[in-house]
């Protein structure tokens, strides 16, 4: 299993297509972190990240927020998406192999779309679209 975490400055980012890095980690037997890698986002581009993230083997994203049409392209691409997450990346991550992950609404998706064709909520009036 491979967790990809929207992260920023250590806690998860709530907003998925907004964060500076994604935090990698390599889960191996008994649910233990085999490796912890921290690359920088490669940018946003509609439909690209489900692809990307994929090729690199990720099984599973957290993050605070993603709209529906970011999620329905990561399903597509065999990746478990869990949203509605806040605090330290580490802690997430521990809770989440632990069984106890907290997950509650997207940050990003309350129906309110920007006509762009992604299907992204408002971000709470941030002016900015989630984006995949």
């Amino acid at each position: 299993m491979k967790i990809a975490v929207a992260d920023e400055h250590g806690y998860v980012s709530g907003h998925f297509g907004h964060c500076p890095t994604y935090t990698l980690f390599n889960i191996g037997e008994n649910n233990k972190i085999n490796e912890k890698l921290t690359i920088p986002t490669p940018g946003h581009q509609p439909g690209f990240l489900p692809g990307y993230l994929a090729s690199m083997g990720v099984t599973h994203i957290i993050a605070g927020g993603m709209g529906q049409r970011a999620q329905m392209l990561f399903g597509q691409n065999g990746i478990i998406t869990l949203i509605g997450v806040s605090g330290p990346v580490n802690k997430a991550v521990e809770d989440f192999l632990a069984g106890r992950l907290e997950m509650g609404e997207s940050t990003c998706d309350h129906g309110h779309g920007h006509g762009d064709g992604h299907g992204h909520g408002d971000c709470h009036g941030e002016g900015r679209g989630c984006q995949e």
